[in-house]
């Protein structure tokens, strides 16, 4: 492409020209300059609809929807003070990892901050918490579970990798498994540092009461099946990922709708509209994003990228550093759909060239992911937390940083310990 052109298109995308049609227009370019038949754009779409795991996308995301439109972050609420307000610390550490599950399955839109946050930051300052350490707390947690299933970035980095036809193969659940030890690495540091942080405060506690327990469990009797039936289905290999994704979309409606009666048919026709909404622009987007992709192996645009990288970085230490640093910045400035979509099919590629595992740089790059969201100056939930919780973006900036440090420290131990995210994957050992 000429620099006129791309130029052109950059300007088109600042401007607010919708993503899929800059995406198309280079797409078309590309192709058009090759002398390529653009009857390949249609192909490269009808094979984007084909992809199996494609139907999970549209699933799971119905699910997290229903689930972010119903009481259930009450319900959760109701079962951390009952499990674990009598224990020092104890709130906290259910907070984090409820938090993470909550993100999973609800996707990294700020919707844990709005709903589970909103409940969680009163609450905790009612404990005596520091209202600071509340307000980071609640904007960390709000991206904290992108690296478990049903994460959907971490879906789509298995379908983009997957279309791009690797010499080095994998599967989904390589990622499902990879992703185990890095979030269990986040939380139990972000635990450690908030149970040091207030270990000279009296924060108060509940006495344990096994009726409330008993009670706060049995309203949530239908929903906690549902995160176990999917672990133990996907992990152990008895469903694939889009046969999960129909049965927690079906026990997730039958729940919400028919048995608890939380949301009506005609809320859940809207419900249902705005997640295929949401779909419907990565989908598109993804399509156009592989037709792109082509024009990109045409121009062997990363064998030029890694030959002009590889007269400055002399090993895959540097390349990683420089890789963390782009992606945290481009984690605070661009939708982590659009980043997938756009940085994957360059990146990973070239990384491969530098002898990083495809898996391995999938942790990598949703965690620095999970991360630009709360990085200044722009990172999307710093401003959510800003408006939901009416404080200013500086104090939110300061409330987050020593969580945003805490996560720096584990992101270095992923990127440089492949270990941590490929223990369990067989072509690794």
């Amino acid at each position: 492409m000429t620099l006129a052109v791309i130029a052109l298109l950059v300007l088109l995308a600042i401007s607010g020209t919708p993503l899929y049609i800059v995406i198309a227009a280079a797409s078309l370019y590309g192709f058009y300059v090759a002398d390529i038949d653009l009857q390949a754009i249609a192909i490269e779409i009808y094979r984007i609809a084909e992809t199996p795991l494609l139907i999970a996308l549209p699933l799971f995301t119905l699910a997290g929807y229903i689930l972010s439109a119903s009481q259930i972050s009450h319900r959760i609420m109701n079962m951390m003070q009952a499990i674990a307000g009598w224990m020092p610390g104890g709130v906290i550490v259910i907070a984090f990892i409820v938090s993470a599950m909550f993100t999973a399955f609800t996707g990294a839109s700020g919707v844990t901050i709005v709903a589970l946050g909103a409940l969680l930051f009163p609450a905790l300052v009612k404990m005596r918490y520091k209202e600071d350490f509340c307000l980071g707390m609640v904007t960390t947690s709000g991206s904290l579970g992108l690296l478990i299933v049903p994460s959907l970035p971490l879906i789509l980095y298995g379908i983009i990798a997957q279309q791009l036809e690797l010499e080095q193969t994998f599967t989904l659940n390589d990622l499902f498994l990879a992703g185990i030890l890095p979030s269990v690495l986040m939380i139990m540091a972000l635990v450690t540092y908030s149970i040091y942080l207030h270990r000279d405060i009296d924060v108060v506690r509940t006495r344990f009461n096994v009726a409330k327990l008993r009670e706060a469990i049995w309203s949530l009797r239908w929903e906690l099946p549902m995160p176990l039936l999917l672990v133990a289905g996907i992990y152990s290999g008895y469903f694939v990922i889009s046969e999960a994704a129909a049965l927690i979309a079906i026990y997730v409606i039958v729940v919400e709708v028919f048995i608890l009666k939380e949301i009506s048919l005609k809320k859940l026709v809207d419900v249902s509209r705005d997640a295929m909404l949401m779909v419907s622009s990565i989908v598109i987007i993804l399509a156009v994003s592989m037709a792109l992709t082509n024009v990109f192996v045409d121009i062997e645009l990363a064998d030029s990228l890694f030959d002009i990288l590889s007269q400055y970085i002399s090993n895959k230490y540097i390349f990683l550093i420089l890789l963390n640093i782009f992606l945290l910045f481009v984690g605070a400035m661009i939708d982590i759909y659009a980043a997938l979509v756009i940085i994957v099919p360059m990146v990973l590629p070239i990384a491969m060239k530098f002898g990083i595992h495809p898996v391995h740089l999938g942790i990598i790059f949703l965690a620095n992911m999970q991360i630009g969201y709360m990085t200044p100056p722009v990172g999307i939930n710093l401003f959510i937390s800003s408006s939901r919780f009416k404080q200013s973006i500086e104090n939110v900036y300061k409330s987050s940083l020593p969580f945003l440090l805490v996560l720096l420290f584990c992101l270095m131990l992923i990127t440089f310990v492949p270990e941590i995210s490929m223990l369990f994957i067989d072509d690794f050992n």
